[in-house]
């Protein structure tokens, strides 16, 4: 079995507010240089603290929005005031000559390819990999996208497929409204032909889009991702232990 690599140390290049509720941070360093290509749309996972006597070390997992020749970007979702957590904090906080350690990359999860219609939901934690998998479809793709953002300054310039609909739903308390993504699915129907989905968003909103995209449009692993990412008022170690639960619940 193959070790996973040592995480390796990367440095803040610049750090930009995107909008209200998001933030991007650059990064790059001498460390890029082995940093593998073709990870835009994948995963890595940033040491914002080590473990101590105290506690288990504070990691976080971001979405790699682009991936330059020397450096990638991560984009946070902010989502402020007392529930913003070590990540938020961290990033607001990050400039230029920063340093950080980074696990990964780890690999992402694509759009399949030849499928008639795509049916696409998320909140703004899964924003970045939406982003690159709409550009990645080819021109005459067509499905629906619904895309849940905090505030209307937060929909982004995204590169579309002209058959691939938008519709952007602002809701200002992320987690509070678990139906809102699931409802927006439902008024595409039920398109004809070869059917595939991608979800992530909210732990509750993700269970919501599962039962319908997996049990009403009954889509199977080869034509459907589902994932949470996060889920209000817990911390990640936390989602990840109702997310293992939630998966052997379901026999996955």
């Amino acid at each position: 079995m193959s070790k996973r690599p040592a995480p390796r140390t990367l440095a803040v290049l610049s750090s930009q507010r995107l909008s209200p509720s998001m933030i991007r941070v650059t990064f790059g360093g001498e460390a890029m240089r082995d940093f593998p290509p073709g990870f835009a749309g994948g995963y890595v996972k940033l040491m914002l603290a080590p473990a101590s006597a105290h506690g288990k070390a504070v990691i976080r997992t971001y979405t790699i929005r682009h991936q330059h020749a020397e450096a990638i970007d991560l984009d946070f979702a902010l989502h402020g005031g007392a529930a913003a957590g070590p990540a938020t904090r961290w990033a607001l906080n990050a400039k230029p000559g920063d340093t950080i350690a980074v696990g990964g990359p780890g690999v992402p999860k694509p759009l399949p390819e030849g499928r008639d219609f795509y049916l696409i939901a998320g909140d703004m934690t899964a924003l970045p990999a939406i982003s690159v998998n709409l550009a990645a479809l080819p021109a005459d793709a067509c499905g629906f996208a619904a895309i849940e953002i905090q505030d209307e300054a937060d929909r982004p310039d995204l590169v579309v497929p002209e058959g691939v609909t938008v519709e952007w739903l602002v809701n200002p308390e992320p987690g509070q409204r678990p139906d809102l993504l699931v409802d927006a699915l439902r008024t595409a129907g039920r398109p004809d032909g070869r059917l595939a989905g991608w979800a992530a968003c909210e732990f509750s909103s993700m269970r919501k889009l599962r039962d319908y995209l997996r049990g009403d449009l009954g889509l199977g692993a080869a034509d459907l991702y589902i994932s949470s990412y996060w889920k209000h008022g817990l911390v990640e170690d936390e989602h990840k232990q109702v997310k293992r639960a939630d998966a052997e619940a379901q026999g996955v």
